[in-house]
């Protein structure tokens, strides 16, 4: 890819990224105590994640076993968002001597 092209990307990624971060923070402000927030604040790291992957890691371009791998570790925080938000109290009790 030529450099001009892969700029173009990599600064569209970061724009992508800044909104996403901006809209989840606006979410969070205006939808405090609603039970879907966490859900939508999940997929939106969940999208972060494979944004950066694909874009600034490069995930596409490596060996099939390192892609999984990156994106069962990108799944990981938005999973443990969700089980936290709904099973919190739950997981603490396990977690807990």
């Amino acid at each position: 890819m030529p450099a001009k092209d892969h700029f173009a990307l990599i600064t569209a990624a970061w724009l992508a990224l800044v909104a996403l971060t901006l809209l989840s923070l606006g979410l969070g402000e205006w939808f405090r105590d609603v039970s879907w927030l966490p859900l939508v604040v999940a997929a939106i790291m969940w999208i972060k994640g494979v944004v950066v992957a694909r874009c600034f890691i490069e995930s596409h371009v490596a060996h099939p076993f390192i892609a999984r791998v990156l994106q069962v570790f990108i799944a990981l925080a938005p999973i443990a968002l969700i089980v936290t938000a709904f099973f919190g109290s739950t997981v603490a009790r396990w977690a807990s001597l």
